[in-house]
């Protein structure tokens, strides 16, 4: 991608939340930061931090939230990061190329248009099916971004670069997302008086400013520092250029893990920081070795550590698929015979939408039909949700595929597409019988608990 092509992709891009600076288009600010000799002298703000809460159900039972950590950051900073991400991600691009691992770590990339975590899980999963047997072991990181070692990114990113230090620019980019600093939203929210809720964010986004960098000054007390700088570890999750920064992070495992599974004719990716690896012909005497392998490049790569309950290991043999994880680790149990990859489940035969997906998709749905029932619709966020929204965005009439197919005209209020249009693209890519885990009977569900809670009323 050329600088031109990357302006033009960045065009329509707004900032829609208040910061410490005003809101700057591109156009404004591409002289600056484009210069070098500004960007090393530039001072950033700090970033706002909030606290994301992320619902999680298990056989319609509530579970404790998932709590991920988001900063983001000041407009004009924020067009700094995304310009070297820029920058970075061709360089790496070209790296992996050179490498052969071009299709190896396949999150936040700009060099594959048209791919998906639909194309990467059929990917790893027609893999293991075109295989007679094979071990395969499912990996996940702990606290990926905040465990990034600050000395080792840095060495990365030098080996990247072609440079014994990193140019000066360039290093007052990497100071300030490895010694980041930030402000909570709340503190801002309660300066303005405004609730600590979505309504009163919101409120706080419509404004010019979050708050004046003098009335920043005022209040030093709300800035804090990246709460790992002790340790010398840590980038904020949510920044335009962090996702960039791992996957170069990783350059160097991902490089010896493919490696290591190619000489055994197997097959290795990456997405973020979940993986896959699979290597053929493996007998459950060999799993211990492979696993011993891999943790070793890992552990090599500043310290970064797997995450024990989310490793699972599987034999696959003759179309069955066999949960092995205690063979590997005999402190874990086995887990149901079935692998998780990117969003899909695989039972040895068939792939199908992971349940976890299926889950969500109908809570949303019956949760907003209770909003509608009970609140006539008002959300907590101040939104309305209304019967016609529901059915645009959880029935299969009101999806965008069943509108065209049908040759149903699509107004604008139609374009955009719902989950129903993800599983029929997903079955496309797959050719796998995914739309039977969605029951043609689910709009009647819904129907019936808006009826139901309205009766109540």
């Amino acid at each position: 991608m050329t600088i031109a092509e990357w302006q033009e992709q960045q065009k329509s891009r707004q900032g829609y939340y208040a910061h410490f600076d005003v809101r700057l288009p591109l156009m404004n600010c591409f002289e600056d930061i484009t210069s070098p000799q500004y960007v090393k002298t530039h001072g950033f703000f700090p970033f706002i931090h909030y606290t994301k809460s992320i619902r999680r159900v298990k056989n319609g039972q509530k579970l404790e939230s998932k709590k991920r950590e988001i900063f983001y950051a000041a407009h004009k900073d924020s067009w700094i990061y995304r310009y070297y991400a820029f920058r970075l991600n061709e360089a790496y691009n070209a790296r992996v190329l050179k490498d052969g691992i071009d299709y190896v770590a396949v999150a936040y990339r700009n060099n594959h248009p048209g791919k998906s975590n639909v194309h990467f899980s059929f990917q790893a999963l027609n893999f293991i099916r075109k295989c007679q047997s094979c071990f395969i072991m499912i990996g996940d990181f702990t606290s990926f971004f905040d465990n990034l070692n600050h000395s080792y990114l840095k060495e990365r990113l030098c080996d990247l670069l072609s440079v014994s230090q990193l140019p000066e620019d360039y290093y007052a980019v990497y100071k300030n997302i490895t010694r980041f600093s930030y402000v909570d939203i709340n503190d801002l929210l309660d300066f303005h008086h405004l609730e600590r809720t979505e309504k009163g964010k919101k409120a706080l986004n419509e404004k010019r400013q979050a708050v004046t960098p003098q009335q920043l000054h005022q209040n030093k007390g709300w800035i804090k520092k990246n709460p790992n700088a002790v340790e010398c570890k840590g980038v904020p999750q949510g920044s335009p250029i962090s996702a960039v920064l791992a996957n170069i992070y990783m350059l160097k495992a991902d490089k010896e893990i493919y490696d290591y599974a190619l000489a055994r004719n197997g097959f290795y990716m990456r997405y973020s920081d979940d993986f896959i690896l699979v290597i053929p012909d493996a007998s459950p005497e060999e799993f211990r070795s492979h696993f011993d392998a891999v943790q070793g490049f890992i552990s090599a790569a500043g310290g970064i550590e797997l995450r024990e309950d989310k490793t699972k290991f599987f034999h696959y043999k003759n179309q069955k698929l066999m949960s092995c994880t205690n063979t590997v680790d005999k402190q874990q149990e086995n887990g149901k015979n079935i692998l998780e990859f990117l969003g899909f489940a695989f039972d040895g035969i068939h792939i199908r939408l992971r349940d976890k997906t299926i889950s969500k998709y109908y809570n949303r749905a019956y949760r907003k039909a209770r909003t509608i029932a009970k609140n006539d619709g008002l959300t907590s966020k101040g939104t309305r949700a209304s019967g016609s929204k529901l059915y645009k965005r959880y029935s299969m009439k009101g999806s965008v595929y069943f509108r065209k197919e049908q040759r149903i005209p699509i107004h604008e209020s139609y374009g955009e597409r719902n989950f129903l249009d993800y599983v029929h693209g997903a079955k496309k890519v797959m050719q796998d019988d995914l739309e039977d885990c969605i029951t043609s009977r689910h709009m009647g569900k819904i129907k019936k608990r808006i009826f139901k809670k309205g009766k109540e009323q």
